[in-house]
């Protein structure tokens, strides 16, 4: 448990680069995926669901027809107001965890990363590089900041346009179509579930390809999956070794 608190889910804090336990990075992904859940059940409701709330006491028959012979109704409807408030809330915290993951020091203020770290201590760590993981959970925040920006047009809009110092962007309407950040969050649910139920994280595999392109700089692949604390079993054994058989000698 003071190892947890220590060094969290690396294997150094203070080591460059920085190496983080793929075992840990797997069981957060599983205690976060309860997020883009929630919000495709949200946005599937924002566009699919009806957009009118009807009661059905101020249903009348007036008694005519269309062309059909369908009988025409008078109804009562109020359009339907959304209220994205808690969503809002839900993704700036997703906000928060995709960031703090990012670096050693936020790290400490993210509490999925103490869950995670602590459920992993007892499994054998794979360690991988911190680099394609910051990259793959800046995808993530791109993906949640387009949400936010669907569910806040209004305050987005009032921002760009004081900073442009002219209006470029509606306050009154959504200037987003829906589609996307319902395919962005459906995206970016399949993308956590291939990491914690399979390992296989997307994101990482583009940092990769975009290494191959020059764009970044890899990290040492080569050292991914060496297992230190093996080595420094075996070292001891060596001593230990060399140690009896200077004294039998």
């Amino acid at each position: 448990m003071l190892d947890v608190i220590k060094n969290l889910w690396f294997r150094d804090p203070k080591e460059r680069p920085v190496y983080i336990n793929d075992v840990a990075v797997r069981i957060r992904a599983g205690i976060l995926l309860f997020i883009p859940i929630y919000m495709s059940f949200t946005l599937y409701d924002a566009v699919y669901g009806t957009h009118w709330i009807v009661d059905g006491n101020t249903a009348v028959d007036t008694y005519d027809t269309d062309w059909d012979d369908n009988i025409i109704y008078s109804v009562q409807a109020i359009k339907r107001a959304y209220d994205y408030s808690t969503q809002t809330w839900v993704l700036f915290y997703a906000l928060f965890e995709m960031i703090a993951g990012m670096f050693v020091f936020t790290s400490r203020f993210s509490p999925t990363i103490y869950i995670a770290s602590f459920l992993a201590r007892k499994q054998k760590p794979v360690w991988k590089p911190l680099v394609p993981k910051r990259f793959a959970w800046t995808l993530g925040s791109t993906f949640i900041t387009i949400c936010l920006i669907f569910f806040n047009p209004d305050v987005f809009a009032d921002w760009v346009n004081k900073i442009v110092g002219k209006e470029v962007l509606p306050d009154t309407v959504n200037y987003m179509s829906p589609f996307i950040p319902l395919t962005l969050v459906w995206v970016c649910l399949g993308f956590m579930w291939l990491e914690a139920i399979l390992g296989f994280c997307v994101g990482c595999k583009i940092h990769a390809l975009l290494v191959k392109l020059g764009i970044f700089k890899e990290e040492c692949e080569a050292c991914n999956n060496i297992d230190w604390e093996e080595i420094a079993r075996k070292n001891k054994e060596k001593q230990a070794q060399r140690a009896a058989e200077g004294s039998q000698s």
